[in-house]
């Protein structure tokens, strides 16, 4: 770490990707398609992106299992704008809210996994805990609130959502239908013999 003048300073912090959806990546060009890809080997899916009101070219891919990044940042960087570094760096276009920084400690021989408000500053929590990994690692997972944050979802994402919700539904109503159907047939069979 460095000390600057004003009393801030500099370090390094690294950052485990534990990421088990596809993240939506800005296209690369032509050229830089013919150049052999680093990755998860999975193939690309082209897509139309528009979020915020821009429509920007993006292929989901899935980011390699436990991908560590090297982030230089300051003791003033928030956890916030850590997590906006790391999808720029990777070129991600999804909203940053859908990610959230994790602390990840060792105890007991488990790993314990906790939040990370994102006014919170990673560099000061390095220097007070230490080097150690094992006292201390940092963790990009998704966002995990317990609630669906719609907001955070591009528009062709929710008219997906919608469609399978669709899906969903018919299937269920017809399941019910189905069942009412067959409860009907027994109770009709069940008059036939009774009547004369």
């Amino acid at each position: 770490m460095k000390l600057a003048s004003d009393g801030s300073y500099t370090g390094f912090i690294k950052v485990h990707l534990r990421l088990s959806r596809p993240v939506t990546v800005l296209a690369v060009s032509p050229e830089a398609a013919s150049r052999p890809a680093s990755g998860s080997g999975r193939e690309p899916v082209e897509q139309d992106r528009t979020d915020c009101g821009q429509s920007e070219k993006g292929a989901s891919f899935y980011l390699p299992s436990d991908c560590v990044k090297q982030l230089h940042i300051s003791s003033l960087t928030t956890t916030r704008e850590v997590i906006q570094g790391l999808l720029k760096k990777f070129l991600v276009l999804d909203n940053p809210r859908k990610f959230a920084l994790y602390r990840q400690t060792h105890r007991d021989g488990q790993d314990l996994f906790q939040k990370l408000p994102l006014c919170e500053r990673p560099l000061l929590l390095r220097l007070i805990v230490g080097p150690d990994p094992e006292q201390l690692s940092f963790v990009l997972k998704e966002n995990e609130t317990g609630e669906v944050e719609w907001h955070a979802f591009s528009v062709p994402e929710l008219q997906n959502f919608i469609v399978i919700l669709e899906k969903e539904e018919a299937e269920r109503v017809r399941t019910v239908q189905q069942k009412y159907a067959v409860y009907r047939h027994k109770l009709q069979q069940a008059l036939q013999q009774h009547d004369p």
